[in-house]
């Protein structure tokens, strides 16, 4: 089944907003949201290019980087991969999309 996912939406450094989620979606906005205060969030810049940048809370409460690719599939799936690797590390699957809300199922 094809979705109508807007490709030129996702490039954007999108972070996890947690306190949105439910049991089984996840829920990312753009940087430049109103977070709340948090310890530590997950995020993920997709470039334009398809170079794409994450980032978590990793020991010590640092911040972790990972470097790797992304694609968009014709189903809605964000494939990433890591850098000169063929097959995806993981698939998430795109429930919404629009400038300022990214909902993927869990």
């Amino acid at each position: 089944m094809k979705k109508n996912i807007d490709k030129n939406a996702l490039p954007r450094h999108w972070v996890h907003s947690h306190e949105e989620d439910t049991e089984t979606e996840r829920v990312f906005r753009p940087a430049s949201f109103a977070f709340p205060r948090s310890r530590g969030r997950s995020a993920m810049t997709l470039k334009p290019d398809g170079d794409l940048v994450e980032t978590g809370p990793g020991p010590a409460d640092r911040p972790q980087e990972n470097q790797g690719t992304w694609s968009l599939e014709d189903d809605g799936t964000l494939s990433i991969y890591e850098k000169e690797k063929k097959k995806p590390r993981r698939t998430i699957k795109i429930v919404s999309l629009d400038q300022d809300r990214l909902v993927v199922r869990k």
